[in-house]
């Protein structure tokens, strides 16, 4: 993807935008998601309030938005009117309560990420004082040697003029310091030695103007100044408050199916000029994203992630009458010309993780295997050839392969009663010999996986590039790989 030219970082974006990375204070959002999701939401968020503050928008609509990880991010963090819309009410319900909480809680991980940003301040300074006065020894030890020889030629006549000083003979000797013995002055007039003046002056253009402590002319004034930033301070806080209060609920669940014939003035009363963006967005919600970013005048840019490459709709596939009008892929004029055609093979081998195995992370074979000679009794004992049921996350609940069956006969709501162990056994004894063949193939696919993801990738792309009302397109690599496979990024900024 990255040779194709038609790829950029999140850096370049942002500063394309002339919106560099701010010195925010980063949330520490392990205390409220894991890893791989607090990596997408901190990245994608930065993108998206990067987009917001472009164009001067405050609303960003949040399609497939789950448990509203992003969505409370973007309106907690960055203060913007959120609104998350999910086909799932229990999801929509798990988001607000889980919102509620959080922000309940959001002040004291500010509060925390903060102090954390000042200890670190407090430390770096520490030593960037310490080395500066490591410096300031060397440089002065070696201005003074510079300075004693320059005085030894030149105070003399200066001090002289100057008071009427009746020198004494001055020492050609560099390393013999200047003394006041050596001058004898006038007894009227009283004049400081010009040594210390001159060792204080060096550390004080050396030191940077923070490591040095400057007097008050007196107490009265220093306590006058802090009175008046504990009154600023107050002044801040009350704002703040105010700020908050009036911000305590921009960020809206709804539960809404959405397709790219939705309406949304139906399901967002109040929408304005916004940004419309999908984290993993599922299946056809990905090419449903564009065409309503495409169709909506408020929408002016979007920012989608797609996952799911399996549960994408295709033309060419077998449908049920009456049930399909519009499909996710493909997308764009040119391949729907040429006809082309993936089937759900390819787009599951799409959905692999090429990074990951790259870096060790290998393939959960013997979890293949069991679906692979699952799908064999299955269509064997049963005579079903496709099924729309889902076994889910079978494998890691099953303790040998007799009861992931038994488990998956059950998800499935086949009669158990068909089949014995006995056969159940004889099945996985005829393939196990097999598993290295599935293990090539499966090896196969994740070599091939990411053509097939760029293909459908560059396709949306092409659907952008083919309307007349945009500004800008273009994929972002937003993610590492490895934390998180589905890495890019559609985005695009209307005219």
């Amino acid at each position: 993807m990255p040779n194709l030219g038609v790829c950029i970082s999140l850096e370049q974006i942002l500063e394309a935008m002339d919106r560099k990375k701010k010195s925010k204070v980063e949330m520490n959002t392990d205390n409220f998601m894991n890893d791989k999701k607090s990596h997408e939401v901190k990245l994608m968020s930065d993108l998206v309030d990067g987009i917001a503050k472009y164009y001067g928008l405050n609303q960003v609509i949040d399609l497939g938005s789950g448990k509203g990880y992003l969505s409370s991010f973007l309106s907690l963090q960055y203060n913007l009117k959120v609104y998350g819309i999910d086909s799932s009410n229990t999801n929509t319900h798990g988001a607000n309560e889980r919102n509620r909480k959080l922000k309940k809680h959001w002040t004291a991980y500010q509060r925390r990420a903060e102090a954390n940003v000042r200890d670190q301040t407090l430390k770096e300074a520490k030593k960037s004082a310490k080395q500066d006065k490591e410096k300031c020894n060397a440089n002065a030890s070696e201005t003074w040697l510079r300075t004693n020889n320059s005085l030894q030629s030149h105070v003399q006549v200066a001090v002289s003029d100057a008071f009427g000083i009746e020198s004494a003979e001055i020492s050609p000797d560099p390393n013999i310091g200047i003394t006041k013995n050596q001058y004898a002055l006038n007894p009227e007039v009283q004049v400081q030695f010009i040594e210390n003046n001159i060792t204080e002056n060096v550390f004080l253009d050396i030191l940077p103007t923070d490591a040095v402590e400057v007097d008050c002319s007196s107490k009265s004034n220093c306590r006058e100044l802090c009175e008046e930033e504990k009154e600023q301070r107050k002044v801040a806080s009350l704002k703040a408050k105010a700020s908050r209060s009036k911000e305590a609920n921009i960020y809206s669940p709804l539960t809404s199916f959405i397709t790219a014939e939705t309406e949304l003035h139906d399901i967002v009363g109040d929408l304005e000029d916004c940004v419309i963006v999908g984290l993993h967005t599922c299946g056809d919600l990905a090419p449903s994203t564009l065409r309503l970013f495409n169709a909506v005048p408020e929408i002016k840019a979007v920012c989608s992630v797609g996952c799911c490459y399996h549960l994408l709709s295709e033309v060419h596939e077998i449908h049920e009458e009456g049930t399909q009008r519009i499909w996710g892929f493909p997308l764009g004029r040119y391949l729907k010309e040429e006809g082309w055609f993936c089937g759900r093979n390819a787009r599951m081998a799409a959905c692999l993780a090429l990074e990951r195995v790259a870096v060790g992370q290998m393939l959960p074979t013997e979890s293949l295997f069991y679906r692979a000679v699952l799908q064999v009794i299955v269509e064997e004992c049963y005579g079903i050839k496709r099924s729309d049921r889902n076994i889910g996350k079978v494998y890691s609940k099953s303790s040998s392969f007799l009861d992931y069956v038994r488990i998956s006969l059950k998800k499935l709501e086949l009669d158990e009663s068909k089949i014995s162990d006995s056969l159940v056994l004889e099945y996985f004894e005829k393939y196990k010999h097999r598993m290295n063949e599935l293990e090539a193939f499966n090896m196969l696919k994740v070599v091939l996986g990411p053509c097939i993801e760029v293909l459908i990738l560059l396709d949306r792309l092409c659907y952008l590039k083919e309307q007349e009302n945009i500004a800008w397109s273009g994929l972002v690599k937003l993610f590492d790989p490895i934390k998180s496979p589905r890495c890019y990024a559609v985005v695009a900024l209307k005219k």
